[in-house]
């Protein structure tokens, strides 16, 4: 099809989990922000991509919708190939002066080198035959889509394909090839502008489906495994953009609300007879009054992370730890943001739990 635009470039954001260098405090103090490398038996290859949806008007800013996705997958070989930073050189400028402001407690501006963070995943590493699973990724509200660096390496390093979807508009930057967008959201959304979000990113998250046999790692993608997981509003997106489109298989919620629409999720049928669906919560989330009521009639796979907080699913979980080590933010910060468990604890409960639910109900 004429219209469609499909632009590959070299990987920039990752997956894995071990970013490696990365913060110094300012006064100079030579902290290290990393994170933990993947655990799968396969190195991890990233591609990068834009995508433009014609037919579409921008909610935000007008003109054509536009998506960067970063796709991670099974890597053949990552010799002669370099590991991708986390954050092109203008998001991680960008990402230091708005992350304070989105996530009141990280470290203020000058503190932190973001942009020299690096993951585990290879840019243009080529990737290893065969047909595999595909997950498509939904960030938090205000988030991009690389805070789900460490959980998307993890899950390609044990054979799957996994492509992490920006939102533009609502991702805190996100650097396309026409320029950089930053997020139109400073504080919780009200729920106009909630509902919005929500119904961009169900459209965006099934262009990216449509598109799936398109992308450059077509040849390795099975179309028949499709599996969608989303964190906080790109939970809620994930299972409302599965539930028309019966290409996806199962879906992973991780901590986010059901209680848009008033039939939430097309899940009618007993687990195990319908499509599969994770609802993974924390058990200190002031949200888990509305998480319990938006759950509380569907059916599925219930799964509670202890000593937890919402952003705990997300690379936040081993960067705050740190960050509270280093003296970059307070005990109360952390607590708010993660929660105070053992960040190695909880990173092996989430990888576990959602590796474990895709392996069964997609592989």
């Amino acid at each position: 099809m004429t219209s469609r635009r499909i632009l590959l470039k070299g990987t920039l954001f990752g997956g894995a989990a071990a970013l490696l260098p990365a913060a110094a405090s300012a006064s100079g103090d030579g902290s290290i922000l990393r994170l933990p490398a993947p655990v799968g038996p396969y190195p991890v290859g990233m591609q990068r991509v834009h995508l433009t949806d014609p037919s579409r008007t921008d909610p935000w800013v007008g003109g054509v919708r536009e998506l960067m996705l970063t796709v991670l997958y099974p890597a053949r070989s990552v010799r002669g190939f370099s590991r991708a930073p986390q954050l092109t050189p203008a998001e991680a400028r960008e990402f230091a002066g708005l992350a304070p402001r989105i996530r009141p407690g990280l470290p203020e501006p000058g503190t932190v080198d973001w942009g020299a963070v690096l993951t585990h995943g290879y840019m243009g590493a080529p990737p290893l035959p065969g047909r595999r699973p595909v997950l498509v990724y939904s960030p938090g509200g205000g988030d991009s889509r690389t805070l789900g660096t460490t959980l998307a390496e993890d899950l390609a390093s044990h054979g799957r394909v996994v492509v992490l979807v920006d939102h533009p508009g609502d991702a805190s930057q996100v650097e396309l090839p026409t320029g950089m967008r930053t997020t139109v959201l400073i504080g919780p959304p009200d729920p106009a502008t909630f509902r919005m979000m929500v119904d961009t990113r169900i459209a965006d998250l099934r262009l990216v489906v449509d598109r799936l046999d398109d992308l450059p790692l077509a040849p390795v993608v099975d179309l028949r495994r499709i599996g969608m997981y989303g964190h906080s509003a790109g939970g809620t997106a994930a299972v409302y953009a599965a539930r028309r489109d019966r290409r996806v298989g199962a879906v992973a919620n991780l901590e986010g609300y059901l209680d848009l629409y008033p039939t939430p999720v097309v899940y009618p049928t007993p687990v195990g007879l319908g499509r599969p669906l994770l609802l993974f919560r924390t058990d200190g989330f002031d949200g888990a009054a509305r998480i319990a009521s938006s759950w509380a009639s569907l059916p599925g796979h219930r799964r509670l992370l202890p000593d937890a907080n919402h952003w705990a699913f997300t690379d936040y979980g081993s960067f705050v730890p740190r960050l509270r080590t280093s003296g970059l933010v307070t005990a109360t910060a952390r607590n708010a943001l993660v929660g105070p468990g053992d960040p190695a604890v909880t990173l092996t409960e989430v990888r576990r739990r959602v590796g474990t639910f895709f392996a069964c109900h997609l592989e």
